[in-house]
This record gives structure tokens, sequence and C-alpha cells, in this order.
């Protein structure tokens, strides 16, 4: 078959695959992540069926996945809100810090990958996914229960602990020395800082340059602006997928709103494929190496983050349900821990089981993220009712 015939044949039935996985997720009330890595290791390396003519585009498609899913992140808040949440959690979210974190580090080095390699494992622990708590607070009407503000104070605190992060690691990844690293470090921060003062301050302005009340140009208009900050921030190790948080926090208001729904189906489709463009590039003959090792850290890091949560809603007076609730809106691991394990892939700076480790705990933590969600408060009701029979 032709090249270019056998490449649309193969990217078709690779989306095609995608729309079935995504609706068997749903039929079943789970985030489609675990399904689309689940895809990405059956297309890939060693898989049932090796795509390679598709996997050429998966990996640009994938990076757009990435500048897409963070750019939609930065518009569900404005600089104001990030400013509170900070204030409001920023000892829980320290203690989130080290509580996830280190689980990951500790098994990176008995594993021998090195202080790379634990970096990397402290990102993929520490993370939770906004984009499952955010769909499961929604599925389970819980956005206007009293610990609901301290669960999205946390994610508002991670989300920004990422944007000093990610380039901080990619700055490891690439191996520069400890001046030109501090450099590179001193820049994020300066453009973090900017973009914060200029969304605060100006944000009005990033919007009216964007928007347009032609959907065509709007769209266009928004791609290509996140896709030039994303180019420009990865040029100053930076990371793209920051430059475009950063950009998503700049557009405010009205503005805001129109570019959610605009971009979210573009948003949806892409982070799909990034989800299987990591999936592909994923040796699936090395998850049974790693698979105790991610059923660990899914054991140690539910009961961190449930611990966080409480902590953090306890903070605020809340009674016991509602911290275990909070607790378990936590759980879910996604797309940042992929986000983080895939840079390190990419540049051939980490052990190559570190990729297996991360799907397979993504794959648990995805899973078990909304199902403790579910389970969370009829276990704590049975727990009190069955400790009031036995006084």
């Amino acid at each position: 078959m032709e090249a270019t015939a056998l490449a649309l044949f193969e990217l078709g039935a690779v989306l095609f695959a995608l729309g079935i996985l995504g609706r068997v997720s749903g039929r079943f009330g789970m985030s489609p992540i675990p399904f689309y890595l689940l895809g990405g290791l059956a297309f890939g390396h060693s898989g049932v069926l090796t795509v390679r003519a598709a996997a050429d585009f998966g990996h640009i498609a994938g990076e757009i996945g990435v500048v897409l899913l963070l750019l939609l992140l930065g518009l569900e808040y404005t600089a104001p809100e990030l400013v509170s949440g900070m204030r409001k959690s920023w000892v829980a979210g320290l203690i989130d810090i080290v509580a996830n974190a280190t689980p990951g580090v500790l098994v990176a080095l008995v594993l021998g990958w090195g202080m790379t390699g634990a970096i990397t494992m402290a990102g993929v622990t520490y993370i939770s996914s906004s984009g499952i708590a955010a769909k499961v607070l929604n599925d389970l009407g819980r956005l206007g229960n009293r610990e609901t503000p301290v669960v999205l104070s946390i994610l508002v605190f991670e989300d920004l602990t990422m944007a000093l992060f990610l380039p901080i690691l990619t700055t490891i990844l690439a191996g520069v020395g400890w001046l030109a690293g501090m450099r590179s470090v001193a820049i994020a921060l300066l453009v973090i800082s900017v973009v914060l003062l200029i969304a605060l301050r100006y944000g009005r302005y990033v919007s009216a340059i964007v928007d347009s009340n032609d959907r065509e140009v709007f769209l266009l208009q928004l791609l290509g602006s996140a896709l030039l900050v994303a180019g420009l921030a990865s040029a100053l190790n930076v990371s793209a997928a920051v430059g475009a948080f950063l950009l998503g926090i700049a557009i405010s208001g009205s503005t805001a709103q129109s570019a959610t729904k605009l971009l979210e189906p573009l948003r949806d489709l892409f982070a799909a494929i990034f989800f299987v463009a990591f999936g592909l590039n994923t040796d699936p003959r090395a998850i049974p190496a790693v698979l105790g090792w991610a059923i660990v850290l899914a054991v140690v890091t539910t009961v961190t983050k449930v611990g966080t949560g409480w902590y953090a809603a306890a903070r605020q007076g809340i009674a016991p349900l509602g911290r275990a609730r909070a607790g378990a809106a936590l759980v879910s691991r996604g797309e940042f821990s992929i986000v983080i394990a895939g840079l390190a892939v990419s540049v051939g700076a980490a052990d190559t089981r570190l990729a297996a480790l991360a799907s397979a705990y993504v794959l648990l933590m995805a899973v078990l993220g909304p199902v403790a969600a579910r389970v969370v408060e009829p276990v704590v009701r049975s727990t009190r009712r069955l400790a009031a029979t036995t006084r």
C-alpha cells in the first residue's frame, strides 16, 4: 500500500478505535485516559498491531495535545483566583508536595534511576489530575459542596507548582551545567512572574488581542497564539506546556469562556492522540517488571492524597465526611503525570522502564480515583453507623 494511503488508513483506524474506547469509558462513568493509554500500548512496540505510519503524526499531534490541555487548564483560572488559592492552601500544598512526591523519589532511587529519574517520578506521583477531579465533582453533583473550594485551591497550588517544576525538570533533562541551569530557572521564574503580573493588571488587553466575533478567526488566533507562546517558552527552557498554561491565565472574562467552548473538541481530540502517542512509545513487555512497584505507589499515594485532602478540609472546619470526600477527589493522576514522564522519555534521559512504570501507575490511579470518590461517602457513613452500634 502507498505510504500516504497507509498512514491515512492507520490514522483513521486509530481515531475510530479511540472513539469506541471513549464510548466504553463513558458507559462505565470512567475517565477515558486509561483506555487511551491501553490503546497506545496495544498498537505500539511489541503490541497487538504496530502502526508505524500513524506514529509520525502522533508525535506532533501529541505535542499540540499537551499545549491545548494546559491552555484550557489555564483558562479555568483567573490570576486573582490563583493568588487567592495560593494564600489559602499553601500549608496544605507544601504537605501535599512532601507526602506525594517522596514515594516517587524513593522508588526511583531503589530502582537505581538516579536523581534525574527520582525528580521525574516525584512529579509523576505528586500531581493530581485536575481534569478527572473536576469531571468527578461535576458528575457526582459536588461542585456546590463546602469542601469543593478546598479541593480546587489544592489543585490550583499543584498547577502553579508544576509551572515552576516543569522548567526545572526541563533544565535537568537537558543536562546543562549548574550555572546554565540556574540561569534557565531564573528566566522561568521571571517569565512566570511577568505573565502573572500582566494577567492581573492587563488581562483584558490580552483577551482583546485574540478575541473575535468570527469563530474561524477566533480559533486561528487562539491556536496560533498558543503555539507561538509554547514555542517561545520551549526556546527559553520554560516548557511549552507552562507557556500555554500562562497564556490561558492571561485570557479572562467572556473571551476565556468562549475560548473554552471553542477549543474543547480540539483539546479532546489532540489530548487523546497524546495519550495514545505516549502508549505507542512504551514497551508493554516492560510493564510486568514494574507492575508491583506501580501497585505499591498506587496504594501509598492514595493514602497520602486522602490524608492531604483530609488535613486541608479540617483546617477549614469541615466535618469528617467532607474531609474524606476532599481527599478522595484528589486521588486521580492523569495528564500531568504523563506529560512529566513523556518529557524524560522523549530526550532519552530516563531509564526505559520509567515510561512503563508511569503508564501502569496512571492506569491504576485514573481508575482508582473516580471509584474512590464514588465509594468514599457510603463507606464513611457505614463506618460511622457501625461505630455507633458498637458503643
